[in-house]
């Protein structure tokens, strides 16, 4: 899938964030590998500010809903905010669930030349996965 479908589509959900506290509205689109679809996400803050949502964390529970990640995993994300940013914590633990390998491409739409690119693996490093997690307390399928 082209890069510029992807900075599209987030380019354009940032516009529909819910930010009336922060004013920082934040866009992602995510691409998973083996499939045309795009998944958009935007933030949706509350006054209550732990109940936030996040961009990312909205594209993955939207890919989620209709693939199975784990079949078809996700291969890159797009994320829009002015000023540029990366993930937060939080999400950068919910992307790593999916795959270390997935590119995260961060980017700022006042100055279209402005971004940056990295893998999950570089932002969170050491990150705490299923293998992990004792094989008796998940009924989940691992790899041998």
């Amino acid at each position: 899938m082209a890069l510029a479908r992807l900075i599209e589509a987030a380019l354009q959900v940032r516009q529909q964030a819910y930010a009336p506290y922060s004013r920082f509205q934040v866009g992602a689109a995510l691409e998973l590998k083996g499939q045309e679809s795009i998944f958009v996400g935007c933030n949706v803050e509350n006054a209550s500010y732990g109940l936030t949502i996040c961009a990312e964390r909205m594209a993955i529970g939207a890919a989620v809903a209709k693939f199975d990640l784990v079949q078809y995993p996700p291969q890159r994300i797009v994320i829009t905010a002015s000023p540029i940013a990366a993930p937060c914590g939080a999400c950068r633990q919910v992307l790593a669930e999916f795959g270390l390998e997935l590119e995260v491409v961060c980017l700022d739409p006042e100055t279209p030349t402005n971004w940056q690119t990295y893998k999950i693996s570089e932002l969170l490093p050491n990150s705490f996965r299923l293998a992990h997690v004792p094989k008796e307390l998940t009924n989940t399928p691992r790899e041998s």
